[in-house]
């Protein structure tokens, strides 16, 4: 499954900072989930969606590791670049 990363509100970077940015993002996600990707983001949607009670152990597990592989990427892309207060990366699947 194919996917796009926009990093949003980094006010004043030039074009190819957010690109080298949303490349670091997207190596890492990639080497922690691989071909789990969409999978991983559509559990995590549904979790924050729905009550513990209608999700299963595995559904849990799924969406877990969208959280830790997300957190880890974000480290990634933000890397040389500092934060920003209201930037993030956008993952949406093609």
């Amino acid at each position: 499954m194919s996917y796009t990363v926009n990093l949003i509100d980094f006010p004043d970077a030039p074009a190819d900072v957010i690109s080298a940015a949303e490349a670091r993002f997207r190596r890492e996600l990639d080497k922690l989930l691989g071909d789990g990707v969409g999978p991983a983001l559509k559990a995590f949607e549904n979790a924050s969606e729905s009550s513990a009670d209608e999700l299963t152990k595995d559904d849990v597990a799924l969406a877990a590791s969208w959280a830790k592989a997300y957190a880890a990427a974000k480290t990634a892309g933000f890397r040389a670049l500092g934060e920003a207060d209201e930037a993030y990366f956008e993952v949406r699947l093609d």
